[in-house]
């Protein structure tokens, strides 16, 4: 009984702040939100007593929200101005989706006064199918005036945005379609690869066309296209130029150390005697034994193979049309190549786990400096990867 007494309140409290918030908002002007609170709640059950003060709320604030909206378009029709054609069309748009909501829970009767809550409805298909066109037209002729007398990237980007805004509101329009594609390919940022190499190694072939392919660095950029093949009738914006400035790679070496390891181990048993050299044994009469121990030596000789390979270079942006570098990006990578085996003197029974587990291995190959710039090459690609995914021309 306390348990339900105590969710009770509880439930109380949690409906009255509803209400109370539900009631801010409209007090407030936020019509919106205190129509979605209202809904929200009624929805759950509309003939709940608690709800009733929702449905109060809900009359209200659907009344005030529909005479502001329409207030709203009526001034925007006045002011003439073919790009309110927009907001028009949103405004009817969200008075209909509120009477879409709210018809479903109808009738919502209000007990204290006797009476069914008051909507009044009104068909607004004609009026959105009006203001879409108005506005489909609108953007139409806004894109294609671009399409014809820009001069910037940015224009036709904003043609391209408006083209494909009317795509979604008015499918297949006039030749909407291909007039997307040309407002895409004009707000296209062209940029031509080259890669150079200025050091004294060679570049593998393998590792230019993997750093070209440019296909595997999942670029986000939604206007820049990069060629690395130049198309003979494209005309370029930029070029970004991949320039190998050093390739350092050492000598091949073979480090040797050398640790001395001693340890006692069992080496069999006696048994025990007493003061006249008999045998001792103990109260089940078995004779009783005591390891014996030795102590084992070992020379562990551990070699260590080691090349290390450093590649170091720059990215630099020019913006061809003027002439200039506009970025410029460091470019490096190291790997290293490192193997370690060993052999030994001795017993090896004084050798720690770790150190025997090395006795298996034996000397391998080095690889070949071409090998060894290739392996560098991972780092080259992601620190690339980052370069071209934050590079902006914008």
């Amino acid at each position: 009984m306390k348990k339900f007494l105590l969710f009770s309140f509880i439930g109380i409290l949690l409906s009255c702040s509803g209400v109370k918030k539900t009631q801010e908002a409209l007090n407030s002007g936020n019509y919106e939100a205190a129509i979605n609170k209202a809904v929200m709640n009624i929805a759950e059950n509309k003939n709940k007593k608690s709800n009733q003060q929702y449905i109060v709320l809900l009359e209200e604030g659907y009344k005030k929200n529909t005479e502001r909206e329409l207030q709203h378009i009526k001034f925007l029709k006045k002011d003439g101005n073919a790009a309110n054609y927009e907001e028009i069309f949103n405004a009817y748009g969200r008075l209909k989706s509120i009477q879409e909501r709210i018809r479903p829970l109808l009738p919502l009767q209000i007990q204290d006064e006797g009476r069914r809550a008051q909507f009044n409805f009104k068909n607004y298909d004609d009026d959105i199918i009006a203001a879409k066109s108005k506005l489909s037209e609108f953007l139409y002729n806004k894109a294609n005036a671009l399409l014809t007398d820009a001069n910037y990237k940015a224009d036709f980007r904003n043609a391209y945005n408006d083209l494909n805004y009317l795509q979604e509101i008015n499918p297949n329009y006039k030749d909407v379609i291909s007039k997307i594609d040309e407002a895409y390919q004009k707000g296209l940022d062209y940029v031509i690869v080259d890669m150079t190499n200025n050091t004294n190694q060679i570049i593998p072939k393998r590792l230019e066309d993997e750093l070209l392919n440019l296909n595997t660095y999942g670029l986000n950029s939604n206007w820049t296209e990069y060629h690395t093949n130049r198309l003979h009738n494209q005309v370029y914006d930029y070029q970004m130029e991949v320039s190998f400035q050093d390739i350092n790679i050492s000598p091949e070496q073979i480090r040797e150390k050398q640790i001395s390891k001693e340890r006692q181990i069992k080496d069999g048993y006696t048994f025990v005697e007493d003061r006249n050299g008999n045998v001792v044994s103990d109260s089940l009469g078995n004779s009783i034994k005591v390891d014996k121990f030795k102590t084992v030596r070992c020379n562990f000789y551990q070699f260590t193979q080691f090349k290390s390979a450093q590649v170091t270079g720059v990215v630099n942006f020019i913006d061809l049309k003027k002439q200039q570098k506009i970025n410029q990006y460091p470019l490096t990578s190291q790997f290293v190549f490192e193997h370690i085996y060993a052999n030994y003197d001795g017993d090896k029974r004084a050798l720690d786990n770790d150190l025997v587990s090395l006795l298996q291995l034996a000397r391998v190959p080095f690889p070949s400096n071409e090998q060894m710039v290739y392996d560098a090459g991972e780092d080259l690609k992601n620190n690339l990867k980052n370069i071209l995914n934050n590079q902006s021309f914008n």
